[in-house]
């Protein structure tokens, strides 16, 4: 019960907050131009700000596990790769493929996964590797199957151009590379900086969260029923029970499992909306799977905690 209550906690907020930003929507609060205006800001700056935070803070050196961070990197690298053969192949329109494998396959480790973790701990553990392994890889990933399924789907030298341009300009891979030397040099943010640089980061999941609300579409999304299922159910259920047996064969417990959990069958992150539709690709489908997964994570999460409590891994 305790876990059910903790889980609920974790999650329902989150929907209750996208809830809000829909309404908002309805009653003519939230505008077209703002909802346009506050996804740039959002992808632009207050998402690369909280990045830039969450890496400058993290301690590379204490603690670090090889076999944790190559473990959370390769199982990254074998589920985008998996999901993006799968849904090139399997989806008949190709236009929905950038935005279903990020859905599928891209969680809220940078909002959840520390409070998760602290939440249970008492600490962050390990989940800062789990980040510094996951997170740049979750962004690079996501912004080269967006450039290919930008338009349908364009091939060729152009578009690996492309794909390689965006990775270098991405704001929010900027983010996460201009914190890495702050970390890696153990230089810390001076006061007043790191108060301005916590204010904007702070504007940057509420209004995140809200924008998502505002810009879901009921009638929209019922026409893409069937893919925001099939990318929940991945996302929640499918990638959780492929890797975590091979997280248990490496002896991972306590914290290190949570960490994987986390990275594994959390919520799709709102991100994966932010940059889906300033990337051109299919926004109604990345928010339709961003709120189904929000809404039943709380079941799932759960369910895999009281498993791994039973199997005595946390």
């Amino acid at each position: 019960m305790d876990s059910f209550v903790f889980s609920l906690n974790a999650t329902v907020p989150i929907f209750l907050v996208m809830v809000f930003g829909y309404v908002l929507r309805q009653i003519g609060m939230f505008t077209e131009e703002f909802c346009s205006v506050a996804d740039r800001y959002v992808f632009k700056a207050a998402l690369p700000v909280l990045l830039f935070r969450d890496i400058a803070q993290t301690d590379l050196y204490q603690d670090f596990h090889w076999d944790f961070v190559l473990y959370c990197a390769g199982v990254t690298v074998v589920m985008f790769a998996g999901l993006w053969i799968a849904a090139a192949k399997l989806m008949p329109d190709k236009t929905m493929v950038g935005a279903f494998v990020q859905g599928a396959a891209r969680s809220s480790v940078a909002v959840l996964g520390i409070a998760f973790v602290e939440n249970m701990y008492g600490d962050a553990g390990l989940t800062p590797l789990m980040i510094v392994a996951a997170v740049p890889l979750f962004n690079v990933f996501s912004v080269v199957i967006l450039t290919f399924s930008a338009g349908g789907g364009t091939h060729g030298r152009a578009a690996v151009r492309r794909a390689c341009i965006n990775v270098l300009k991405n704001p929010i891979i900027l983010g996460i590379f201009a914190g890495l030397p702050f970390s890696l040099l153990r230089i810390e943010l001076p006061v007043i900086p790191l108060k301005v640089i916590d204010s904007v980061a702070a504007t940057a999941t509420p209004l995140a969260l809200l924008v998502v609300g505002a810009g879901f579409h009921g009638a929209q999304a019922l026409a893409k029923l069937r893919p925001t299922v099939a990318a929940t159910a991945i996302k929640l259920l499918a990638l959780p029970a492929l890797f975590l047996p091979l997280a248990v064969r490496l002896g991972f417990t306590g914290t290190e499992m949570v960490a994987v959990l986390i990275m594994l069958g959390s919520p799709t992150t709102v991100t994966s909306y932010i940059m889906a539709k300033n990337m051109g690709n299919d926004a109604e489908l990345s928010s339709s799977i961003v709120v189904l997964t929000t809404l039943l994570s709380s079941v799932t999460l759960t369910a895999w905690i009281f498993l791994l409590r039973v199997m005595q891994l946390i």
